[in-house]
């Protein structure tokens, strides 16, 4: 049955993603300079809200638009009528994933509204910002205009519950400056893009919905890590299983992150989780985590906190995979979170024939998404096409499945040996990246002792 809905597409999802592009083109070229063609596009867009709840307002809002008239209010509801229809595809996609897998998915919760105070300084700095880059377009960005969101991000660091919406804006800006004059490039990421614009004037609007989660106890059983390496940003998001009280096995993510700088890479990075001994000791050791009182969230994020867990026995992550997995049930995606690109969905598959760029489902071929193999971990192109089994995460990108490795079971040398990404999270075990590693270990630990010295003075 994987490989029917590996091969399936849902009814609707290439008209959904046209009538996205359609609006991703307007804002490429600016909603100040709408022509006729792009004008039928966002009309489209409209037609399809319609018997739905956001009908009247998304389409009084194209109206204005297609007229001339750009307020905040028309681009909230553009914004919430393309991520809603981003959210029917993740929907349709994931549903038809998990009823293959025999996969039982929670209900997402019903948030409440957010209690930050501050929606005066977000209302004026980054929806003025962001309303500005609709306007000019893309094409219409320049050093000026990009370099413009810096006063809306430093207003919004001041305010810890305004951070998420702070980092966001902060890393578009710095994709728009670096790319900018815009209208000189050959290439622009325009989903990317919009994808970017839409989240953050979605979060910027007032009251927006928060998840506080809830506090819960239980032993997390890992499956794999995924590295997320960025120049400025080092995080491990584990995945596993969170067994409560009750009985129940819940599918959940626990992540920790550290800034770091870009020269720092591959193994080295790990030392810059020095914060989170006990997650760096799980990870490498794969050791079962007992939680006490952890928060978990709506959308199956367990928040780490290392003075309430503790490391229990070593559990093989293949052997959770092959007795838990098919039970677990899993939590529906955040608001924001429920897009296509953001499908990550652990599995375990066997029986197939691996290759150098995809694993032959006896059916179906999966691509394997090589690029984001971590140079911070052991796993490589060459063990995956040895693999007789592999824990990964099923990812939907560019119009086709993939699936990211985790883990593996490979033969190598004629010896059977289990490799997983997080294994290097205490130190490389290879002799010749431990070698690397130690050298990129003392300009870590050089450039953390000198940020103590400026910190003390």
């Amino acid at each position: 049955m994987l490989t029917d809905a590996l091969r399936a597409e849902p009814t609707g999802l290439t008209e959904a993603l046209a009538l996205i592009d359609g609006l991703d083109d307007a804002l490429v070229h600016g909603l100040a300079r709408i022509d006729e063609d792009r004008a039928a596009a966002l009309e489209s867009l409209a037609g399809a809200f319609t018997g739905s709840p956001l009908a009247g307002r998304v389409s009084d809002s194209i109206g204005k638009i297609v007229s001339g008239t750009v307020t905040d209010e028309h681009l909230a509801a553009l914004a919430g009528a393309r991520s809603a229809l981003l959210g029917a595809a993740h929907d349709a996609l994931l549903g038809t994933l998990s009823g293959a897998l025999g996969r039982d998915r929670l209900p997402s919760p019903s948030p409440s509204p957010s209690p930050v105070a501050g929606p005066a300084i977000v209302a004026g700095g980054s929806r003025s910002w962001l309303r500005e880059l609709a306007i000019a377009g893309w094409r219409g960005v320049d050093h000026e205009l990009a370099a413009a969101g810096s006063s809306a991000v430093q207003a919004l660091l001041a305010d810890p519950a305004a951070r998420r919406l702070a980092v966001l804006l902060d890393g578009f800006a710095a994709e728009l400056g670096a790319a900018a004059p815009v209208a000189t490039c050959e290439r622009i990421p325009v989903r990317r893009w919009a994808d970017l614009w839409s989240r953050a004037l979605l979060l910027s609007q007032a009251g927006f919905p928060a998840d506080p989660g809830e506090p819960v106890d239980g032993r997390f059983l890992l499956l794999g890590v995924d590295l997320h390496e960025h120049p400025t940003v080092f995080r491990a998001q584990a995945h596993g299983l969170l067994e409560t009280a009750g009985g129940e096995v819940r599918l959940v993510r626990v992540s920790v992150a550290a800034p770091k700088v870009e020269t720092i890479t591959g193994p080295s990075a790990w030392r810059m989780l020095a914060g989170f001994p006990i997650f760096r000791a799980a990870m490498a050791e794969h050791r079962v985590v007992e939680a006490n009182g952890l928060t978990l969230t709506g959308s199956g994020d367990l928040i780490w906190d290392e003075s309430r867990v503790t490391a229990g026995e070593p559990a093989d992550p293949f052997a959770t995979a092959r007795v838990r997995l098919g039970a677990a049930t899993a939590f529906s995606a955040a608001p924001l979170d429920r897009h296509p690109a953001a499908i990550a969905e652990p599995v375990l598959l066997e029986g197939y024939t691996p290759g150098p760029e995809a694993l032959d489902l006896g059916g179906v071929t999966v691509p394997i998404a090589t690029d984001r193999l971590p140079v911070a971990g052991p796993l490589t192109p060459a063990l995956i096409a040895a693999s007789t089994a592999c824990i990964g995460l099923l990812r939907w990108d560019a119009g086709r499945w993939l699936v990211q490795p985790l883990a593996v079971q490979a033969s190598v040398r004629k010896k059977a040996v289990a490799v997983h990404t997080g294994d290097w999270a205490l130190g490389p075990l290879d002799a010749k990246a431990a070698k690397a590693e130690a050298v990129a270990g003392t300009a870590v630990d050089v450039l953390r002792e000198r940020a103590g010295r400026l910190l003390r003075k």
